[in-house]
Parts: C-alpha cells; sequence; structure tokens
C-alpha cells in the first residue's frame, strides 16, 4: 500500500511566523549554549526542508552571517570594555588611561574566561533571536502574509512587505548578474568586477522601484474615502494603546522579575485593545482578497509546535531556572534537562507536517534577460 501523495502548497504565513516567534521566545529565556545550538538546528533544518525558491527564501543565509558578526562582536565588546571580571585570566592587554569623568570604564587590560562566555552567551543568545525571525521571512511568503492582515493596517503592512523584499531580491539580482556576467566571460577581480556588478544590480533596483510605484498608482495605494476626524482618532487610540499594552506585556513575559500583572494581564488587554481599533478601522477599508489563504490543520500543528517551545521553556523558569542560565561564577558546564530539550525537538516537526512548498513558474524571457541587458549596457560604456 503506497502512502499518500502530498500536494505542495503554500503554508499560511501565519502560521511560520508563530512557529518562529515560539523559538525567538524559546531562546530569549535561556543563555544556555547547547539549547540555543538545539534551536539553530532545528530552524536551520526546518528552513532546509520547507522553503522555496522564491528570492525571500534566498536570504537565510544571510541571516546566518548577520548572526555570526552579533556573536562576535558582544566578545570583542568585552575585551576592549573590562574582559577581566573574573577569577580565570586568559591574557592581559595593555591598558589604555582614561580621565577621571571616564571612571568605571576600562579600555584593555586583563580578559577573563568567564566574561568572554557572558559576551558569548549574550551574543548567541541575540544571533539566535534573529535567525529565528530569518527563518519565519525564509519560509513565509511576504505577499501572502500582506493579504492576512487586518484591513486597518494594509498600508503599513504593504510598506513592511516591500522593506523585508529588499535585501532578497537584492540577494537574488546580484546572482543573477554574476551569473550573466560568467556567461559573457567576465573574468575580472576586485574593484572592476565590483563596478561591473553594483551598476547593474542598482540599475535593475530603480527599473523595478519604478515598477512597483506604478503599480501601487493604478491600484489606488493610499487612497481613501472621506473618514470623520473623530473616528479616526478613536480608532488612532485604541490601536496605540493597544499596542503599547502588546509591547509591556511581551516584556512582562520575558522577564520573570517584573510584577505578574504586567505578563498575561497587560497582553490580554493590549491585545483586546488593538483587536477593537483594527477592527472598527477595517470597516472603512474596502478592500477584497482573491483566494484568501484559510487554516488547515497543518497550519494549526506548525503554530503549535511554536508555541509548544514557548510553553516548554517557560515552564522550565517556574521549574529549574538554573538549568537555563549556566552559571560563570563558579564556572560550570552548560547542561540539559528533558523539558527544555523536549520542548525543541517538537520545533522540528513542522520539517514534516507542513506541506512541501509549490514549484515556481519559469520565469519568463525577458524576465531572464533583463541581467544580461543591463551587464551589456554597463560594459558598453
Amino acid at each position: 500500500m503506497t502512502a499518500p501523495v502530498r500536494v505542495p502548497r503554500n503554508l499560511h504565513p501565519g502560521a511560520w511566523w508563530l512557529w518562529a516567534l515560539g523559538l525567538a521566545v524559546a531562546a530569549s529565556r535561556t543563555t544556555n549554549p547547547l539549547l540555543l545550538a538545539l534551536i539553530l538546528a532545528v530552524a536551520a533544518y526546518v528552513v532546509a526542508a520547507r522553503r522555496g525558491t522564491a528570492p525571500w527564501a534566498l536570504g537565510f543565509r544571510l541571516y546566518l552571517w548577520l548572526g555570526g558578526i552579533i556573536v562576535v562582536s558582544r566578545v570583542l565588546f568585552r575585551v576592549v570594555f573590562g574582559g577581566g571580571q573574573g577569577d580565570t585570566v586568559l591574557f592581559t592587554l595593555p591598558q589604555i588611561p582614561l580621565p577621571e569623568w571616564a571612571a568605571g570604564i576600562r579600555l584593555f587590560g586583563p580578559v577573563a574566561v568567564e566574561q568572554l562566555l557572558g559576551g558569548f552567551y549574550d551574543g548567541l543568545r541575540l544571533a539566535t533571536m534573529l535567525i529565528c525571525l530569518g527563518a519565519a521571512n525564509a519560509l513565509a511568503n511576504p505577499k501572502r502574509m500582506l493579504r492576512a492582515l487586518p484591513g486597518a493596517l494594509y498600508e503599513v503592512g504593504a510598506a513592511v512587505v516591500v522593506a523585508l523584499s529588499v535585501a532578497p531580491q537584492l540577494v537574488e539580482s546580484v546572482l543573477r548578474v554574476r551569473r550573466a556576467r560568467r556567461l559573457r566571460g567576465g573574468t575580472g577581480r576586485g574593484m572592476r568586477a565590483l563596478r561591473g556588478i553594483v551598476i547593474p544590480v542598482l540599475e535593475e533596483a530603480l527599473d523595478r522601484s519604478l515598477a512597483l510605484a506604478a503599480a501601487m498608482d493604478s491600484r489606488g495605494y493610499g487612497r481613501r474615502g472621506a473618514v470623520p476626524k473623530g473616528f479616526r482618532l478613536v480608532t488612532g487610540t485604541l490601536v496605540v494603546a493597544g499596542l503599547i499594552g502588546v509591547c509591556v506585556g511581551v516584556y512582562g513575559l520575558l522577564d520573570a522579575s517584573t510584577p505578574r500583572y504586567l505578563g498575561l494581564p497587560m497582553l490580554g488587554i493590549g491585545l483586546a485593545l488593538a483587536v477593537g481599533g483594527f477592527v472598527l478601522g477595517g470597516r472603512r477599508v474596502v478592500r477584497s482578497v482573491y483566494r484568501p489563504d484559510r487554516w488547515r490543520p497543518a497550519e494549526v500543528a506548525v503554530a503549535l509546535c511554536g508555541l509548544t517551545a514557548a510553553a516548554g521553556f517557560h515552564a522550565t523558569t517556574r521549574i529549574d531556572a538554573a538549568n537555563l542560565y549556566p552559571s560563570l561564577s563558579p564556572l560550570s558546564w552548560p547542561e540539559i534537562s528533558v523539558l527544555p530539550a523536549a520542548a525543541v525537538l517538537v520545533a522540528v516537526l513542522p520539517a514534516w507536517l507542513a506541506p512541501p512548498p509549490p514549484a515556481d513558474s519559469p520565469v519568463s524571457a525577458d524576465a531572464g534577460r533583463a541581467p544580461a541587458v543591463a551587464v551589456a549596457a554597463w560594459e558598453q560604456r
């Protein structure tokens, strides 16, 4: 008996974002490098298994590089500004004397293992959170996410989608221009090769921006009917107050030292106010959606996997918080308990629960010829 064939389709982008936010919340609750490495492995595996070939799917590697830069910069920061607070001194750098008004700040000097590990743990946590969001950006179609936004956030969402699409499209343009140069026999290196790549990429980006502006203008972007001033004031107040409440509630959930009423209660009040503002604002926005994305069992399962990871780490902070934060004084080897490890492993299930992405349609001849035309025009100057 053959296994049923799963039909390739695009998963709802909201499911991928909930999954990624769950992993990011889990990463924010620990500095254990073993758990953070496990979260990175889970995110990278799911991206490798379920990303497509669209431009935004090619940007995950950039997030990995950016995460590495964050880790290195945090470690270097500890070396430059007071890396000697610890018992185990690795080496000593020449210390630069500072004036009296800069008391408490030290440049270079002794470098201790405790401070280096502290910088590495903090940088790895921040890098993991960033890479989790990069995984959502690589898996979720930002244009389909725009269709799922409420009407009150359509214009802001369009601007955010355009901003999120800039970096992946630039990466795709660079790859196409380099491929076009190789096909034309371009072997230059150094600054000459850089000029031959940058100028066609900028020219293609400018053409794409003009086409986007014309398309948005032809579809009436930014035009709206007459809305009473009082209605706009009430809607804006509800939305802003709700978003502030959501930010305070999220901070209360992430910081265990805050009072309890700043956590879930504030988050619930903020969500209620924001939803009320979105509903009121959306009534004034007439917008049709062709074939809207539906939430199916696969979407629910993917979102629950990410939320389970966040819930598992939240429960660990109540049961055994010391397991999530390895001791630096005295130094101790990080350990992994069963609950957070199992919560992270649940987050890898979308690699099988989510349907495979559909194959992209072949690019038209004109679109494929555009980089070569730009390269040829630049080389003839």
